[in-house]
């Protein structure tokens, strides 16, 4: 069974925010934000060989009333698994053993969510 939404009213409040919205991801600032959550991120990775911590980048994407900023790591095991996932949620050894996961990436990211979060507020406000 299909889940259907209707709605009413006057949206002209919500168009104004979006193209604000709009208007302060042209000028770059997104930029700045995906740059502060690489440099956040590889602070945080815990370091062995410091190669996970180096292999941190980030994607702007544009979409139709949408924008997003994506973060990755490039740093991943002979099988593809990406390493800061490992390092994040825990994994298992070949010898039967656990290791337990340390979560340093939703820390490290949620001063720079709270900046862009700061950021719309004001745009939004003005």
């Amino acid at each position: 069974m299909p889940i259907k939404i209707k709605q009413k009213g006057n949206f002209s409040k919500t168009e104004l925010f979006f193209e604000r919205c709009k208007n302060l991801f042209k000028i770059g600032v997104l930029d700045q934000y995906g740059r502060e959550g690489v440099n956040a991120l590889a602070m945080a990775t815990p370091v062995e060989s410091g190669k996970t911590a180096a292999s941190w980048r980030y994607k702007i994407n544009y979409a139709k009333g949408s924008v997003s900023i994506e973060w990755y790591n490039d740093n991943e095991t002979k099988d593809g698994i990406p390493i800061a996932v490992l390092v994040q949620y825990g994994h298992g050894t070949r010898n039967g053993g656990y290791v337990r996961g340390t979560d340093f990436i939703n820390p490290a990211l949620k001063p720079i969510f709270d900046k862009i979060s700061d950021a719309l507020w004001k745009e939004v406000t003005k």
